[in-house]
């Protein structure tokens, strides 16, 4: 990756002071008790500047999340030959556990803590957030497609049902940390869910209509020989 010009790490620099200011502001005070004019004035900058890199207030606090909106396209794409999508979506997902990536909720520094109960507590940064979702799996749909999967309905579903089991395994973990669970003593539950939502995700109704063991991530009563398949033409190559 070539290396920054100056103009772009002063950008850079400049977006980060703003980001920072207003987090640091948003946990001492509260999301609706702090102005954007406060912010700006705490990062030593402009309204106009300050609108410049983050057009919305709340643009200040997600900022952090909309920059893995790509993620999951990205890593489709990126993947390596002969691997398809989904089983490079659990390797990248595992990897992300292992390096306690804040986006995966198995982190417990103050301020990844702190964010999340401040987006729980706001309900437009909730609501915000239902947008970052939506953007995430139409961009992992556009990705699969190019991928091979066929364009229309099933492969949208099959993106957003990624998404979905994403965003509920970081949520456990957010609850699990926040209920005083340590990172490293949660690490192999959190493997173990996401292994176990990734074979669901793989194996789709047939694999969860036998009511499954979601903690060990077996099935009870499967009768899926004995029931009907699908025959609507809705496989993927996701799976």
């Amino acid at each position: 990756m070539a290396e920054l010009g100056l103009r772009e790490r002063k950008k850079q620099r400049t977006r980060t002071a703003i980001a920072d200011a207003a987090i640091a502001m948003f946990l001492e005070s509260g999301f609706d008790a702090v102005s954007c004019a406060d912010v700006a004035a705490r990062a030593e900058v402009s309204k106009p500047t300050l609108f410049k890199y983050f057009p919305a207030k709340e643009d200040l606090v997600l900022h952090r999340i909309a920059d893995h909106e790509g993620e999951a396209a990205a890593v489709v794409r990126d993947r390596a030959a002969g691997e398809d999508p989904l089983a490079a979506l659990r390797r990248h997902y595992l990897a992300a556990l292992a390096a306690r990536d804040p986006i995966t909720g198995l982190n417990d520094s103050p301020e990844a803590q702190g964010l999340h109960r401040l987006i729980d507590g706001t309900p437009s940064l909730s609501a915000r957030l239902l947008g970052f979702a939506e953007r995430r799996a139409e961009a992992l749909a556009d990705a699969l497609v190019e991928a091979g999967a066929p364009a229309g309905i099933a492969t949208r579903i099959a993106a957003h049902q990624v998404v979905t089991a994403l965003r509920v395994l970081a949520e456990e973990n957010v609850r699990q940390v926040a209920g005083g669970r340590s990172p490293d003593e949660l690490h192999p539950e959190a493997v173990a869910a996401a292994e176990c939502a990734f074979d669901m995700l793989r194996t789709g109704l047939d694999g969860i209509c036998g009511a499954p063991d979601v903690s060990g991530c077996g099935r009870h009563g499967d009768d899926s020989h004995s029931r009907p398949r699908a025959a609507h033409g809705c496989r993927t190559t996701l799976v």
